[in-house]
């Protein structure tokens, strides 16, 4: 005999525990229900906490917390490493800019480096700022310049980021960022 099962929606947002529990409440009230949970479908009278982790992860409850766990310790400490190398690292960055840049930009670019540094991005729009900056500077061609930052995998706030950054360091900052936008 095939069960007939209510259909309940999943919100967006919902942690597994959340869907899962949410499951239960209508068992436990004797309603045979299933929702989805990105793309697996759960059932009121058979989910279990480990039996969902493992549909929808992979790995058990504990091994799911075990593994976040771990991975939250590991992103500590890059996130310290990282730190502890700022100082070296500006160094490493004021350089760059010095080979790249007008002298007139020296200072300001030396402010920016270790704030850049220390932002969510650790930095990496330095370089990419540099990349087009060169391409500008050294008589390239807007095509080119925009290939290169297309090139470089920006989500929408690196982009906005680097053509901010590309407009204050080359005086054909402003043309670049009119011609990519």
């Amino acid at each position: 005999m095939d069960k007939n099962y209510e259909q309940v929606e999943l919100f967006l947002g919902y942690t597994i525990e959340k869907a899962v529990n949410e499951l239960l409440s209508y068992r436990d009230r004797g309603r045979l229900v299933s929702g989805d949970f990105n793309g697996v479908t759960l059932y009121s009278d058979t989910v279990t906490m480990d039996s969902a982790y493992k549909e929808i992860t992979g790995k058990s409850k504990a091994e799911f917390d075990r593994a976040q766990e771990e991975w939250k310790q590991d992103r500590e400490r890059q996130e310290k490493e990282h730190k502890e190398k700022i100082p070296e690292l500006s160094a490493i960055w004021m350089k760059k800019g010095r080979e790249v840049l007008s002298s007139d930009n020296w200072d300001y670019w030396d402010q920016i480096v270790p704030i850049r540094l220390n932002d969510l991005y650790r930095g990496m729009e330095l370089g990419a700022c540099l990349d087009i900056v060169s391409i500008l500077n050294n008589h390239g061609t807007l095509d080119e310049a925009k290939e290169k930052i297309e090139s470089q995998d920006h989500s929408g706030m690196s982009f906005g980021l680097v053509c901010s950054m590309v407009r204050e360091f080359s005086e054909r900052g402003n043309e670049f960022v009119e011609y990519v936008r």
